[in-house]
Parts: C-alpha cells; sequence; structure tokens
C-alpha cells in the first residue's frame, strides 16, 4: 500500500518540480523585450493531469478494477498563455516601434509569485505526506517486533 503512496505522492513532487521550472523561466524573462515585428516571450503554463500509477489494473477509461492503486499527477502539456503582451510608450528605445511603444512579454510576475507559493505549499504538503507514511509504516515494523 505504501508504494502506491509513494508513486502518487513522487509524480506530484515530480509536476511541482517541473512547475517551478516553468515559474523560474517565466520570472527571468518577466522584463524582456522584443524587437520591432518579432514576438516577445509569452509565459508558459503547464497543464497538469490524472494518471494511474504502478500497481493496479485499469479498464479503458482510466478507472481503476483492481482496487489496489490509485492516480497520479503527470505534466500532459507545456502551453504558452495566450494573454496580450505588454506595450509600453518608451520612444527612446531602441526596440520601439514606430508609434514609440515596446513590446515586452506578457509575464505578470505578481501572478508568477502567487504560482511560485502555491507551489512551494503544494510540494510541502507532500513532502511532509512522505513524512507521515514512513512513520505509520515504521509503527507498523516496530509493532511486530518480539520484545
Amino acid at each position: 500500500m505504501s508504494d502506491n503512496i509513494f508513486s502518487i505522492v513522487g509524480s506530484a513532487l515530480n509536476a511541482q518540480d517541473l512547475r517551478m521550472g516553468a515559474i523560474s523561466s517565466n520570472l527571468a524573462n518577466a522584463s524582456s523585450v522584443a524587437a520591432p515585428g518579432e514576438q516577445p516571450y509569452r509565459a508558459h503554463e503547464l497543464v497538469f493531469q490524472a494518471q494511474p500509477v504502478a500497481g493496479g489494473e485499469y479498464d479503458g477509461g482510466g478507472v481503476n478494477t483492481s482496487g489496489d492503486a490509485g492516480l497520479g499527477v503527470q505534466v500532459v502539456a507545456d502551453v504558452q498563455s495566450n494573454a496580450p503582451p505588454n506595450m509600453k510608450y518608451d520612444p527612446g528605445n531602441p526596440y520601439a516601434n514606430k508609434s514609440g511603444y515596446v513590446t515586452s512579454s506578457n509575464v505578470s510576475s505578481v501572478e508568477e509569485m502567487v504560482n511560485m507559493i502555491d507551489s512551494s505549499h503544494s510540494y510541502a504538503a507532500s513532502i511532509a505526506m512522505l513524512q507521515q507514511t514512513s512513520r505509520i509504516d515504521q509503527q507498523m515494523i516496530n509493532s511486530f517486533q518480539v520484545a
């Protein structure tokens, strides 16, 4: 049973690690600008999906028919945000277009910081679950030891 928990939590930790990578990339490019006629950096957003983990039998619809495994987390896509790029009036900038506007990334630093906090909390909750599972396993082992 605990093997399934480790698989499920491991998939969640991996997904949050990939999410943190996307957030880091977004924050690193938050103030990037594009030359006139070029596309600016667009924020990346990961799409998660529940996925069966090893240890169970599933029907064609992903329903667990054996009752001995659960669903983990899988990153199924890395999509670019469809939010419009930011436009800032700065006619002296060498990247300004004919109207004097500079096109920059559509990354919202505030939104990315909120995403980072959320991802960090999810990661910490998963670690806490692993620690609790280990404690329960150890208690079970100790209960079977002969004094």
